[in-house]
């Protein structure tokens, strides 16, 4: 029996050192074979990596070079890193990823932390994710459906950053990365956000300005500054407590700004607003045409851009200069609200209750509108609005979880009718201004 001992102990080690290897080399392989499978995946080409798309508004300019308003899917107007307060980079940076600037696309020290944080538990140990990552999903994937769906797209993150690092600066990839962001409430990048929530441009910030549009970056619907402002303001404060973390600004400095309010200055946005907006839609109209017109002789598109494709007002950032003078029709359009105010309205008034007299349907116009009708009419009005826009952002983005499509689209089927139904306090506009009340956004 003394003889077998050994052998045993043996066999037990052999063992066991095979489990150990085991264990240290299936990571690394897993991690290879996910990489390799990412490599041969469907990737931005050279071409699209040179010249990442992003959907840019069109500006329409008055005479005298005011705004009178935009066209567009995303309110998106691009700037240079010059063109960005300093505030920004210093808060983006300490904030999001401390050593972007040393390392090549991939952080393997965070990644680590994030990785041993996650197996034990401990919520606070950060992303793994660099700002090149977090550009590189921005800019060419779609939200993921299954969880091993998000898998794969994180390896091709990985490749997709590290060409990003060998084809951009560092100063290009914070500006490529502030104009893509959606800062919600129709502030798709940061010369928006900088206008709707500051009425200020991003090079003009001020730090504690540019430490909330910062901290947004984590969760722009549950750091929504105007729904959520104290959970905005603290979240303001980690962003001060990063930088100073980083040496960006002493502790006197910290305190100081801690103590600031969100000094929000809110300019609501739509298509809708605005200077001339009936100018604008018959403008909006003339330049479809003019876009689309094409040389009666070669067939091809008299105005296109330089790889022969059509220009969209939408999406391709055009700039529109115009012979309305800003000045002369803000003066009309105050004498025509005046005057509708206080005459038309009362003809309005009197003409309608003759119609109701007569109509069968108590309607103020001729034509019958069925309950078919009235549904398809509110359900498309519904889909239009920023309230549900931002509800859509906040389920999706809530804070912890990752929504599948599927999912978001049964909570618009099922929540979305109650949350439109639900009377709030809200401020409408009048003829004598605008007025605090209590109504259902669907009234």
């Amino acid at each position: 029996m003394s003889e077998e001992k050994p052998i045993i102990k043996a066999f037990n080690l052999k063992k066991c050192l095979l489990i150990l290897w085991g264990a240290l080399l299936f990571p690394a392989f897993f991690i290879g074979l996910m990489l390799l499978n990412a490599a041969f995946s469907d990737l931005p080409t050279f071409e699209e990596l040179e010249n990442p798309q992003s959907k840019q508004a069109t500006e329409v300019f008055s005479s005298d070079n005011e705004i009178l308003g935009k066209y567009y899917t995303e309110n998106r107007v691009n700037v240079r890193f010059d063109q960005l307060s300093p505030y920004l980079t210093d808060a983006l940076v300490s904030t999001e990823d401390e050593r972007y600037y040393t390392h090549s696309g991939i952080d393997f020290k965070a990644l680590a932390r994030a990785v041993v944080g996650a197996a034990t538990g401990r919520s606070n140990s950060g992303g793994g994710s660099t700002l090149t990552q977090q550009l590189a999903k921005m800019l060419f994937h779609e939200r993921p459906d299954s969880m091993w769906e998000r898998i794969q797209q994180k390896f091709q993150e990985w490749i997709i950053a590290v060409k990003l690092e060998k084809r951009y600066t560092k100063e290009e990839m914070v500006s490529m990365y502030l104009n893509k962001f959606d800062f919600i409430n129709n502030a798709v990048g940061i010369k928006s956000a900088s206008s709707i929530y500051f009425s200020t441009s991003p090079d003009s910030l001020k730090l504690h300005q540019a430490a909330m549009l910062v901290g947004m970056a984590k969760n722009p619907a549950l750091y929504n500054p105007i729904s959520r402002p104290e959970r905005t303001e603290g979240r303001r404060n980690q962003v001060f407590q990063q930088m100073l973390r980083n040496e960006k600004i002493t502790q006197e400095e910290c305190d100081s700004l801690t103590a600031l309010p969100l000094d929000l200055s809110v300019t609501k946005v739509s298509h809708i607003e605005g200077l001339a907006p009936y100018f604008r839609e018959v403008l909006r109209l003339e330049l479809k045409k003019l876009l689309s017109k094409t040389d009666s002789i070669t067939g091809e598109l008299a105005i296109k851009k330089p790889n022969g494709e059509p220009y969209n007002i939408y999406k391709d950032g055009l700039k529109i200069y115009t012979t309305i003078d800003s000045r002369m029709q803000e003066y009309a359009e105050f004498a025509v609200q005046e005057h509708l105010s206080k005459d038309l309205q009362k003809s309005f008034y009197k003409d309608l209750e003759k119609r109701k007299r007569w109509n069968e349907d108590g309607l103020p116009f001729d034509w019958r509108v069925t309950d078919d009708d009235i549904s398809r009419i509110l359900k498309t009005a519904i889909k239009r609005t920023e309230r549900f826009r931002n509800e859509i952002n906040r389920f999706a983005h809530c804070e912890g979880c990752n929504k599948t499509r599927a999912e978001i689209d049964q909570f618009k089927r099922d929540s979305i009718p109650v949350i439109f139904d639900r009377k709030v306090p809200m401020r409408i506009y009048t003829y004598q201004g605008e007025v605090d009340t209590v109504m259902s956004p669907l009234d």
